[in-house]
């Protein structure tokens, strides 16, 4: 069974607990690309959480039926997952062209600062826990994971 992230937008209040969470997971330098993004006070990590009419959204990856983001890469660096549907990125073949993020309609890879990658969500399936740091920090529960086809 296939995994996504939800997100009620509705139901956030803006608190940045999910933001906190998952630059708290990916702090120390590992796999996960997010390592690349913690940056220092002159680099600081980018938040994943936008506001638009009093209203506050959290930007993660919808992976996409057809993603425009795998579809554009001309490197291969991104593809998508068949079993868990999920799209995974290889930082080493990322040519740095961001077609990927100028494709995303979702707005979700961003290019990472200091560095000729990009930062996407990796579901944080590079720790332990059943569930994404971002999922079990939401106080609201506007956050959540759902069972898809």
């Amino acid at each position: 069974m296939k995994k996504r992230i939800m997100i009620q937008a509705s139901k956030c209040v803006g608190c940045l607990n999910c933001s906190a969470a998952c630059k708290n997971v990916h702090r120390v330098e590992g796999p996960s690309i997010f390592a690349l993004n913690m940056g220092s006070r002159d680099n600081p990590p980018r938040s994943r959480i936008y506001q638009k009419d009093g209203s506050y959204y959290p930007v993660l990856c919808r992976c996409c039926e057809e993603p425009d983001c795998v579809r554009s890469c001309m490197s291969g660096a991104l593809r998508k997952n068949p079993e868990t549907g999920w799209i995974e990125y290889d930082s080493k073949q990322c040519a740095a062209c961001f077609m990927c993020v100028m494709m995303c309609r979702y707005g979700h890879p961003i290019p990472a600062q200091g560095a000729k990658s990009v930062i996407r969500c990796t579901f944080c399936q590079d720790t332990d826990e059943k569930d994404p740091a971002c999922v079990r920090a939401c106080p609201t529960k506007a956050i959540t994971i759902k069972e898809v086809g």
